[in-house]
C-alpha cells in the first residue's frame, strides 16, 4: 500500500499563501486518483480538491474554488496544494489521500474512495 507523507504546512496571516506537498512511495501501488482533505478542530474531515495523476480529472470544494490549485509531479510521485489568499477558515489538518480508481465529479469528495491517507500537516491562519 502507498505511503503518503504531507508536508509544507505552517502559520501564515491572513491573505498569505503556503504551498502543501504530498509525497507518495510505492509506484506499484496504481494510484490513479489524489486528493487533499481537511480536518478542523472540533470538526469532521471535509474534501478540498482532487485530482487524476494525469490531470484529466479535477475537483475542488466550493470554498476554496479560485483559491487553492491541485497540481502533480507523476515523475516525483508528488501532489501540491497550492493555497492563496488563506483566511483563517481554513485553518485545519491537510490531509492527503490516494485512491486507485480514476475518480470524476462528486465521487472525488467521498472519503472511503480513498484507499491510503497520510498523517496530515497542520495550517494555521492568524487573522
Amino acid at each position: 500500500q502507498v505511503q503518503l507523507v504531507e508536508s509544507g504546512g505552517g502559520l501564515v496571516q491572513a491573505g498569505g499563501s503556503l504551498r502543501l506537498s504530498c509525497a507518495a512511495s510505492d509506484p506499484n501501488d496504481d494510484t490513479i486518483t489524489m486528493g487533499w482533505f481537511r480536518q478542523a478542530p472540533g470538526a469532521g474531515r471535509e474534501f478540498v480538491a482532487a485530482a487524476t495523476w494525469s490531470g484529466g480529472s479535477v475537483r475542488y470544494a466550493d470554498s476554496v474554488r479560485g483559491r487553492f490549485t491541485i497540481s502533480s509531479a507523476y515523475t516525483q510521485n508528488t501532489v501540491y496544494l497550492q493555497m492563496n489568499t488563506l483566511k483563517p477558515e481554513d485553518t485545519a489538518v491537510y490531509y492527503c489521500a490516494a485512491s486507485r480508481t480514476f475518480l470524476g465529479g462528486q465521487p472525488m469528495e467521498i472519503m472511503s474512495n480513498y484507499h491510503s491517507w497520510g498523517q496530515g500537516t497542520q495550517v494555521t491562519v492568524s487573522s
